[in-house]
């Protein structure tokens, strides 16, 4: 596998994610692969942010600790990066900025570049560090000066003549060059895990996307309210996440395709909405991207603590639909999928990400997705009294959506009768309960044309790295290095336990990876007479990398 890793560090308010766009884009253009890991604090200004672009011939989704370009615009960067150097890496740092000497810059090539002078020169103001760090690195790394130039004007709106003036002095700067030899292959698209759960949700027929920003899945809502005149969508930021999930079931009422984003924070908000969905029969859509708590937690960084919050949350009981993506390809098509199945068995659809999955940014293939249908919900085509939760068979009633001028449309979040009309008897009550839960049972069905547990690696081995989510690419990786199987289920409720049963045969040791304290999945999987024998915990708000991962699965994996 042909591979490099770029790092470029430095302040928060230096450009410092712009610059890790640009960059994937850049290797993109080789032919390469690329995966985009992004960490910064929750701050506008100060404190370190960086990211990290590893770029392959093969198909990746996660990252690693060693580098080969570090390009530092401070000396923090290169103080807390420094051990992330392998012999032949190369530094590209500000001159003006860094003191690279044997002790504190320990790299047998670096490359200075008088930004601050080049900045002062041109009159260019600071925040252009980004840009002559880029400029740079696009000659050590041998890429032609009009590719870069057309990338800068593709990706920069603001100063853009400024920008490529500097980038350019930078670039011409550099004497060594580093070439990297370019693949043949045709670039693919670059989306971040948001991104691709917006498209997945259009293709599922979203109309209408409500969300109060919350890291990490605020992207999404500004991601689709600026592509929202291309697909005729509404896009609403409404004052709380509790006027959120009301305004969505309204929408859901009136029958549109409807999603809301928010975080563990903000579906606490939610989750008396969401026991009005089980029991009123509103599909609505929620994209709930898991960060590290209690409370605030850590509000930038990633887990996956919230497993168990999406599978109960809420008064009552009702069905639900949870899945859990892995990768931008995974999030596009459960994405569509969650809301068509929302919208067909009337009931709420729940996607987890985090932030590792929702900000990463990956290369993104469409034709390896699997085909697949939108299908139409029930409708009612008779005249006459409309009974909204008629009990049929499935449980799920045929719809009409307000305004209908032959139809009274009356949804309830009391029990109620088939017409809607408020009830406290105890048969009805037993009935419309029964008729709720009746749709588990069909949905489970449903779910049998679809991929709801994967299986990667050496699938004869007898050893499981177990997974969901995020996790899905570093134990993909690890498991076929070291020629290991790895399991991950995709759908979490119903969870699909036969599927899961098949896909661990043969299996003598489970090693579950995930970013929680108390590894939530070992905690469902007992329900079903499952247990774990290894568990590799990781609750930093960091996700794996692959060479830490490695280590510790080697030391599981090959000791009895």
């Amino acid at each position: 596998m042909e591979e490099f890793s770029i790092l470029i560090g430095g302040k928060a308010g230096f450009g410092i994610d712009k610059s890790g766009s640009i960059i994937s884009y850049i290797v993109n253009r080789l032919g390469y692969n690329v995966y985009v890991y992004r960490d910064y604090p929750s701050l506008i200004r100060g404190g370190h942010t960086f990211s990290i672009i590893r770029a392959s011939s093969d198909k990746i989704s996660s990252h690693k600790d060693s580098v080969d370009y570090l390009l530092a615009l401070d000396q923090d960067t290169v103080a807390r990066h420094k051990w992330r150097l392998k012999k032949d890496s190369i530094i590209i740092y500000d001159a003006d900025a860094v003191k690279c000497d044997s002790l504190s810059c320990p790299a047998k090539n670096a490359i200075s570049i008088p930004i601050g002078k080049i900045l002062k020169e041109l009159s260019a103001p600071e925040i252009m560090r980004n840009t002559c760090a880029i400029g740079a690195l696009a000659k050590v790394i041998g890429i032609d000066w009009r590719a870069v130039e057309g990338l800068l004007r593709k990706e920069i709106s603001k100063d853009l003549e400024l920008n490529i003036r500097v980038a350019r002095q930078c670039y011409d700067t550099v004497d060594t060059i580093a070439s990297i030899k370019a693949i043949d292959k045709k670039p693919l698209p670059i989306l971040t895990g948001n991104e691709a759960i917006s498209l997945g949700l259009i293709r599922g027929g979203l109309n209408t996307y409500l969300a109060y920003p919350m890291t990490p899945s605020s992207p999404i809502l500004h991601f689709l309210a600026g592509i929202a005149d291309d697909f005729n969508l509404k896009v609403l930021h409404p004052e709380s996440e509790i006027a959120v999930m009301l305004m969505a079931l309204g929408f859901s009422y009136c029958g549109e395709g409807v999603a809301v984003g928010t975080s563990g924070g903000g579906f606490c908000l939610m989750t008396e909405g969401l026991s009005f969905s089980g029991m009123a029969e509103l599909p609505v859509t929620i994209v709930l991207g898991q960060r590290p708590g209690p409370s605030t937690g850590l509000p930038t960084y990633t887990s996956q603590t919230e497993l168990h919050f999406a599978l109960h949350a809420g008064q009552g009981e009702f069905v639900r639909f949870v899945t859990a993506p892995g990768d931008a390809q995974d999030a596009y098509f459960w994405s569509a999928v969650s809301l068509d199945i929302s919208r067909r068995f009337q009931i709420p659809s729940i996607i987890l990400s985090d932030k590792a999955m929702g900000e990463g940014v990956y290369s993104f293939d469409i034709e390896a997705i699997d085909k697949f249908n939108i299908e139409k919900a029930a409708l009612r085509e008779e005249k006459g009294p409309y009974k909204r939760y008629a009990i049929t068979d499935t449980g799920v009633s045929p719809l009409r959506f307000a305004p209908d001028k032959d139809a009274v449309i009356k949804v309830n979040s009391y029990e109620h009768d088939e017409y809607g009309l408020t009830t406290e008897d105890g048969v009805i009550t037993t009935e419309m309960c029964d008729k709720r839960l009746r749709k588990e049972k069909f949905l489970k069905k449903e779910l049998e044309k679809y991929e709801t547990v994967r299986t990667y690696g050496n699938k004869d081995s007898s050893v499981v790295l177990l997974c969901w989510g995020s996790n899905k690419g570093v134990c993909v990786e690890i498991a076929e290095k070291l020629k290991l199987k790895a399991v991950q289920p995709v759908v979490l409720s119903p969870f699909p336990i036969d599927t899961f049963k098949k896909a661990l045969k043969g299996a003598k040791k489970i090693i579950l990876v995930e970013n929680s304290a108390t590894g939530q999945l070992k905690l469902l999987l007992k329900q079903f007479g499952i247990d774990i024998d290894q568990e590799i915990l990781k609750y930093d708000g960091r996700p794996f990398s692959v060479d830490e991962l490695e280590e510790k699965v080697s030391a599981f994996a090959f000791n009895e």
